[in-house]
């Protein structure tokens, strides 16, 4: 598997550019605010996002001007998003750092995150992007709605595979297919292309989410034990769905009764991931993994064959081999 380091080399000039242009669209007059930007622009995560978007413009035309604003954009919005969820999940660490709620306290962090949402909006107005900003504003759309039909679901525990994909099509998937998208319409290339790419860009966010439920049950992992995080927080992961598919009457009944009513007991979730794992759950999930992985993989090898297109082949195989 290739590294972050060598999937980046096409565009690593852009990119370095890209984090200069980035931290200068957080800076804000407020000195707290300022403070508070310049911790999470220090503590960024590995980037997938706006490399996503420079190698499929650097794919489909080339990169521009328009190309900056676009993964200046997702990540402004992206970063708004992941405060207000750590807000809404009560999370004290993001990254393995403190978030910002936990150190600034939930006020000022939803403050933080509407200030990133109107620096992303005004920067694509200020350059004129009305089209990258109707791509990345649906995708905005998309994942608070998909967030809210989890927490819905949540509560019935009712989800079915169908409604389970829905769920992270549009909760994760919508994201990477705005940011293949908008770095395809950055790139001057025609209608046709754009659509391939944020299909392209949907197949592999369905297939990084399915990556992230097998984390759930250690699959791969880094440490020893499974975490059982997404069962405490009674998220219904496509391992759990399909055990649930598969339970006798009586089992299904107990597994529904342990996710609602006992997902803060650590022996309990523990007995329903082993009773996952021997069901054939992890096997089901990483099987469907590929598929949505080969589905992007054929749709990408419909574009020319270049070192861009090398990349970002390399990046969806990445973001299904992580360890993390």
């Amino acid at each position: 598997m290739k590294g972050v380091k060598e999937i980046k080399a096409p565009i690593s000039a852009e990119m370095d550019e890209f984090e200069h242009r980035f931290r200068a669209s957080m800076r804000s007059n407020t000195p707290l605010l300022d403070k508070i930007t310049h911790y999470i622009v220090k503590r960024k995560g590995k980037q997938m996002r706006p490399m996503f978007v420079f190698l499929s413009a650097k794919m489909c035309g080339g990169i521009n001007d328009s190309t900056y604003v676009a993964a200046s954009l997702i990540e402004l919005l992206h970063t708004a998003t992941l405060v207000h969820d750590d807000v809404v999940d009560d999370a004290n660490l993001r990254r393995g750092f403190f978030s910002v709620n936990a150190l600034w306290k939930n006020k000022i962090a939803v403050l933080v995150g509407d200030f990133l949402l109107s620096r992303g909006l005004l920067m694509s107005v200020e350059e004129g992007e009305f089209e990258l900003l109707k791509i990345v504003s649906n995708a905005v759309k998309e994942m608070s709605e998909g967030e809210l039909m989890q927490m819905e679901k949540a509560r019935k525990l009712d989800i079915t595979e169908e409604v389970y994909f829905e769920i992270i099509r549009q909760k994760t998937a919508s994201l990477i297919a705005a940011c293949c998208q908008s770095g395809a319409h950055s790139s001057k290339t025609d209608l046709e292309s754009q659509a391939k790419m944020r299909l392209f860009g949907e197949k592999t966010g369905i297939a990084f989410q399915i990556k992230d439920d097998l984390f759930d049950y250690n699959v791969n992992g880094k440490i020893g034990k499974p975490t059982g995080i997404d069962i405490k927080e009674k998220k219904m992961t496509l391992p759990l769905i399909y055990a649930l598919t598969k339970a006798e009457r009586r089992d299904r009944k107990w597994l529904i009764n342990s996710v609602k009513n006992h997902h803060e007991d650590k022996t309990r979730v523990g007995k329903v991931i082993d009773y996952v794992m021997a069901s054939g759950g992890i096997e089901y999930a990483h099987d469907k993994m590929l598929v949505y992985r080969d589905e992007a993989l054929k749709i990408l090898h419909t574009f020319e064959e270049g070192e861009a297109r090398n990349s970002l082949e390399a990046l969806v195989n990445y973001t299904i081999e992580r360890k993390k």
